[in-house]
């Protein structure tokens, strides 16, 4: 058995659904080998049970033969022992095989969706990445299941094609002729139910996305009373989801009484036919209860050949949705020539050309910008999270690798979140570091009584979202984790909007020793933040306007009007707790706050 989840899922090949189908099977060719050399032992010794069941007949009973009846009841019971255990063995690897097809599907959209970051967001809704974690990966984990059974099912069809050949060629010539007649007779029902799945699965996905959007949202929705309009909105969307159900049900339905009505007219026909030769004399009596055996037994190989026609239709519609994702492709791309990091801290560590921004290695500024430009987008500047001039020790950090720029420079905003897990896996992705750094991080972003709190320390579970806790204690424990990964250059959106003044006045005097010797920029326009920083940068318009402490700064009517009144002279800042906007929000990498686990 594989070890869950894969060590190397591959480079997946997505030019087509078909290709990454084919792709996930050659991942994972030997084990479906193997299921399917079980499978054809399994339906095999099935087979040949009537075969046997009529010797017996014939040599023994007809000819009453003690031996020979004993004998061919030892081969039945052979028979019953091989297809017992190679049935076992065949429903083992199925299962395997079908874990793994659907955990190498999640592996690659997971690891394609932390690569593209704040551009999934945009080009992906929610609801879409939601339905291939929820559904499409058990369509395409099915249509690898199915292998070890459709080849069962055809050698065993031949077998008994052959086999009723030697006996009757008119029934030989029956089951070759007429199953493949009944399984094209299925085909003109897989196109209309694939178009269905297809709108059924799309509509599904953009209502996950509108739950998802009322739900982070419910808290405005009723300070503005409008829950009402929005849940008959989403009643209208449910229903609409549900008459593509039932639309995709109604071609399923017909599929699956053809699955049984087809086979069984088939089985009626060639029973009829060989009790016809037995009464003529053309068969013997052990020869037409064998022929009673095959006209049940092919129900099964019929049966299954349909079923597989119908599960890789399903995982065709399924691979469509993991193919659009795979090929979307980053809005930021590794340089064609990429340079070396330089070592060591400078003079000026960060630097903006297009709105003058110098940050002073191992420094403590605050930027508090004003006007046109907001303080999240010029966050994402210089983080690069957008392409921008920015230089990083004198480098373009579009020379520099991506992720050498994501190790280096960690961006953390008010859209970052916590996860599910315990604690010390929210501040400590890792698991590399001592308790007593995590009770220090924890103590520089004021959070020592949010530990207190919890019944096991350290190891208390947070919930989905950290809806276990506060805001403000999201917003300090996202903090100490930031503190806690250490980057070269740390830049803090807003890091104590959602905390009182006593608890952001005590984060603005341990801030500056927690990153000492290092580089940290404070995007905000709070006055206790500004007052503990090493240079206050006053952007407005989207340029430095003024630079200074914020003592100084306080002379110039512009800057006081920000951060005394957040107003500046009709020029409205952005709220600390406003929405992010995507690039701001979301990581395309592992040093992204809130993509850190």
């Amino acid at each position: 058995m594989r070890t869950l989840p894969l060590a190397d899922p591959g480079i997946p090949v997505h030019r087509t659904p078909a290709a990454y189908l084919r792709w996930v099977a050659r991942k994972q060719g030997g084990a479906i080998a193997a299921a399917m050399g079980f499978g054809v032992l399994w339906m095999l010794a099935q087979a040949l049970m009537p075969a046997a069941i009529g010797k017996a007949i014939d040599e023994g009973l007809g000819h009453r033969d003690a031996t020979a009846l004993l004998d061919w009841s030892a081969v039945l019971l052979g028979l019953g022992a091989v297809q017992a255990a190679a049935g076992v063995m065949r429903h083992r690897l199925a299962v395997s095989n079908w874990l793994t097809a659907a955990y190498r599907t999640v592996q690659v959209v997971t690891r394609h969706s932390a690569r593209l970051g704040a551009t999934l967001p945009k080009r992906v809704a929610t609801g879409e990445v939601v339905t291939v974690g929820g559904t499409d990966i058990a369509q395409i984990g099915n249509t690898v299941e199915i292998a070890g059974r459709l080849a069962g099912s055809v050698v065993s069809f031949v077998t008994v094609a052959v086999i009723l050949l030697a006996t009757s060629v008119p029934l030989g010539l029956l089951v070759l002729i007429g199953v493949p007649v009944l399984v094209l007779a299925i085909g003109p029902v897989l196109r209309p139910l694939h178009h269905r799945q297809r709108a059924q699965r799309e509509l599904a996905g953009d209502l996950t996305t509108y739950a998802n959007d009322i739900v982070h949202g419910l808290r405005v929705l009723r300070g503005v009373g409008g829950e009402d309009v929005f849940a008959t909105r989403y009643a209208e969307r449910s229903q609409r989801v549900r008459a593509a159900g039932y639309r995709v049900a109604g071609v399923e339905s017909t599929l699956d009484a053809a699955q049984i009505l087809l086979p069984g007219i088939f089985v009626v026909l060639v029973t009829w036919l060989g009790a016809r030769f037995a009464l003529d004399g053309t068969i013997s009596a052990g020869q037409l209860v064998a022929f009673y055996g095959y006209a049940a037994f092919l129900v099964t190989p019929l049966s299954t050949g349909t079923e597989a026609a119908d599960k890789i239709t399903r995982g065709l519609v399924a691979a469509r949705r993991v193919v659009h994702i795979l090929g979307i492709t980053p809005e930021l791309a590794d340089p064609a020539d990429p340079v070396p990091v330089p070592g060591g801290p400078c003079e000026v560590e960060l630097a903006d050309p297009d709105s003058g921004v110098r940050v002073a290695g191992g420094s403590l500024t605050v930027l508090v910008v004003s006007g046109r430009l907001s303080g999240a987008d010029l966050a994402d500047r210089l983080g690069r999270y957008v392409d921008g001039p920015v230089l990083f020790r004198g480098v373009p950090l579009a020379r520099l690798p991506l992720a050498e720029v994501r190790r280096r420079i960690l961006v953390s905003d008010t859209g970052s979140r916590l996860f599910a897990g315990t604690l010390r896996t929210e501040l400590d992705p890792s698991g590399e570091l001592p308790d007593e750094r995590i009770h220090a991080a924890l103590a520089a972003a004021s959070g020592t009584d949010i530990l207190v709190g919890m019944p096991d320390g350290l190891d208390t579970a947070v919930e989905e979202r950290g809806r276990s806790v506060s805001g403000g204690q999201q917003q300090r424990l996202v903090l100490a984790r930031a503190l806690l990964a250490d980057p070269d250059v740390l830049v803090l959106v807003e890091p104590t909007s959602a905390v009182d003044a006593h608890t952001e006045a005590r984060i603005a005097a341990n801030l500056g020793t927690a990153r000492a010797g290092r580089t940290t920029v404070v995007v905000t326009a709070s006055p206790l933040l500004a007052a503990h920083a090493d240079t206050v940068l006053f952007v407005r318009d989207g340029h430095v306007a003024g630079a200074g402490a914020h003592t100084d700064l306080l002379a110039d009517p512009a800057y006081r009007g920000v951060v005394l009144r957040g107003d500046d002279d009709g020029d409205q800042p952005a709220p600390p707790d406003r929405p992010v906007p995507a690039a701001a929000g979301a990581g395309d990498g592992p040093n992204r706050a809130e993509a850190a686990e």
